[in-house]
């Protein structure tokens, strides 16, 4: 019981952080007298209350973390904040109940982009800048934001990133001390943040609409404040600064870093994923735009690669915009987005999915494997970069598969035994645990999830954020070794 009040100490502080984000979307409820700053204000009291409540029932139980800790810490933050962060939608939304107000959280604190909303050109642009705003703060990880602006929380940091950070090499530092990679991480986030609204702004979008689209395009979440995402612009050049900040986005951000600190691209050149990642993605928009052309859904190639690349690029990096209704292409072409989305973005990114990395060290071992079968005296090293794997790695990232193909299963299974349809709880088990948001049949890009029943919400729920957490940093809570001494 110690282990958890220390713990409930360190979440009350970070539900009182988290409670300081509610003043952005205040500050534009009053400045734009949009009729939101009563829910604000309400929300704000509840989140701080509950927060001070917290630290104050257990400060004499403050002391370091340990491993332990940091992982029971790491779910209770995600699983917890988002009931604060629903509120301000729960409170101005009547239609909303529970599930659908807490799934929304999930969806904007896991960078999923899955909504239930729809009329979101007529929110309050406060409600819908605080859609935005906890996506971004979701997709680096308030985690990483916790131990970047917190050192004196007194938290074992390393034990925090390596529960939080998604990727199967997390011990490697940018910095000596763990919070000042911390920082340099958001520094980079939040920099390419503000290029990418300016940008925004130049390309045609208003400041507002420029702001809330920078949270969710660096958060690689999907979420818009117009319910037909970028086919409201309709506007091929601000499409095209979407998709070199979603690509941006979609590359580990320790690269981003050392590229920043080192002042030149090298590190791009030895990234283990970028190249992969840009040469699947490029080989697919122009491979998808010609099976488009051929099959005539659209008549002129240039247009056919217009949809093929924004709509391919959103989905691979697990955005979740879209500027078309794709789903209505033929079957093969959301497939194979769909099948993008489960790793074609980097560790170390907002994306989600399995990551690039592992499916680099899938091939190698299935190389690996087949070669051995023909010479089985053959040592033949794995290596990324220039490295040489550990075999706890690759066994590692075997496992990985085997959970992450079983969730999914499982996922797809449970919401067609509750009523679901097959190609609709299929999409939504891959779209949910690999952070993507929109998938096919009832819950496509021109659709909301609303359709879904209160436990179908739930089951979505749970995927995004076991998604998130990558499976094991959740799974570790359930093993009777984890609580024991």
């Amino acid at each position: 019981m110690n282990r958890l009040f220390t713990v409930v100490n360190v979440l009350g502080k970070m539900i009182l952080v988290f409670g300081l984000t509610m003043f952005i979307p205040l500050g534009v409820a009053l400045w734009g007298d949009d009729g939101a700053q009563p829910v604000f204000e309400e929300s704000i009291v509840i989140t701080f209350s509950s927060g001070l409540v917290m630290w104050l029932a257990t400060r004499r139980y403050h002391r370091e973390l340990q491993i332990k800790d940091g992982f029971l810490l790491v779910v209770l933050v995600w699983s917890v904040l988002p009931a604060f962060a629903m509120l301000p939608l729960l409170f101005y939304l009547p239609e909303l109940n529970l599930s659908m107000a807490y799934f929304e959280a999930v969806s904007g604190l896991t960078a999923t982009g899955g909504t239930v909303l729809s009329g979101l050109d007529k929110l309050p642009p406060s409600i819908n800048i605080w859609r935005g705003e906890i996506v971004w703060l979701g997709g680096m990880g308030l985690i990483v934001l916790a131990v970047a602006i917190l050192p004196l929380l007194g938290v074992g940091g390393r034990q925090l990133l390596n529960a939080e950070i998604p990727g199967p090499m997390k011990e490697n530092k940018l910095t000596p001390r763990i919070a000042e990679t911390a920082k340099g991480l958001w520094s980079i986030y939040a920099g390419l943040t503000v290029m990418c609204a300016i940008t925004y702004k130049w390309a045609g979008m208003e400041w507002f609409d420029a702001v809330m689209h920078a949270f969710t395009t660096l958060g690689l979440g999907g979420f818009s404040s117009h319910d037909a995402s970028y086919g409201y612009w309709d506007s091929p050049l601000i499409e095209s600064v979407a998709i070199i900040f979603m690509l941006i986005a979609g590359i580990n951000f320790a690269t981003h870093f050392l590229a920043w600190r080192g002042k030149n691209l090298i590190p791009y050149r030895y990234d283990s994923e970028v190249g992969w990642c840009v040469v699947i993605i490029f080989f697919s928009c122009f491979g998808l735009a010609f099976y488009l052309w051929f099959n005539n859904v659209y008549t002129e190639p240039l247009i056919a690669l217009r949809y093929a690349t924004f709509n391919i690029v959103s989905v691979a990096t697990t955005t979740g915009y879209s500027n078309t209704d794709y789903s209505l292409w033929p079957m093969f072409a959301p497939l194979w987005m769909l099948f993008l989305s489960a790793f074609c973005s980097s560790s170390g990114s907002t994306g989600g999915g399995m990551k690039m990395i592992r499916v680099r060290i899938l091939y190698q071992q299935v190389y690996r494997e087949i070669v051995t079968l023909m010479h089985p005296n053959a040592v033949i090293p794995a290596k990324v970069g220039r490295s040489v794997l550990a075999n706890r790695v690759i066994f590692s990232v075997l496992v990985f598969l085997f959970v992450y193909s079983a969730s999914i299963l499982l996922m797809a299974l449970a919401l067609t035994l509750s009523g679901l349809d097959a190609v609709t709880s299929f999409s939504a088990a891959v779209a949910c645990i690999n952070n993507l948001g929109p998938g096919l049949g009832g819950i496509g890009p021109a659709t909301t999830y609303a359709l879904l029943t209160d436990l179908q919400i739930w089951i979505c729920s749970f995927a995004m954020l076991l998604g998130r957490l990558e499976f094991f940093t959740v799974l570790a809570i359930f093993v009777p070794a984890f609580w024991r001494k």
